[in-house]
């Protein structure tokens, strides 16, 4: 039973890799929005605003692909193999390692979305309140990181 067991821990193979398939997709989205953003700006007549929407927007898929990415990998290492060669940054010893670099990447995406709406001529009305939202949600992630976070036992 105890082998059985074990051996379920390899279920996470199908969503680990989904994430990073989703990331890809997302990531070459992206790329494909930046590269249309910059050819429609050099030939034609587009405001700047529209264009910082249009690049914020490829970035902002790009960023929720990293997020992906470091799921994926995260996953991956945690369940089904700790020696996954990923830069330093990426490694994942547990599951507050993930949380934390989640957090992190979500925090950026949020700036990102925010300063999209904020430079949105269409979008000015919703400024203040997508504000306080995302300083609502930061600040969430916040306490949640702080209340969640492990205790360096190296001190005590």
């Amino acid at each position: 039973m105890r082998q059985i067991l074990g051996l379920t821990r390899y279920a996470v193979i199908v969503p680990a890799i989904a994430s990073i398939i989703g990331a890809l997709l997302l990531m070459a989205q992206g790329s494909i929005e930046m590269v249309e953003v910059v050819f429609q700006s050099i030939t034609s007549h587009v405001y700047i605003k529209e264009t910082v929407v249009g690049v914020l927007t490829a970035v902002d898929a790009i960023l929720l692909g990293t997020v992906l990415l470091v799921i994926g990998y995260g996953l991956y290492e945690l369940f089904v193999d700790p020696e996954l060669k990923v830069p330093d940054w990426l490694q994942v010893q547990d599951l507050d390692d993930l949380k934390s670099k989640l957090i992190g990447v979500v925090v950026a995406i949020i700036a990102v979305v925010f300063v999209g709406v904020f430079v949105d001529v269409n979008r000015a009305g919703e400024v203040v309140s997508y504000g306080l939202g995302a300083g609502a949600l930061v600040a969430g992630l916040a306490v949640f990181a702080l209340a969640t976070r492990k205790t360096d036992k190296s001190n005590h």
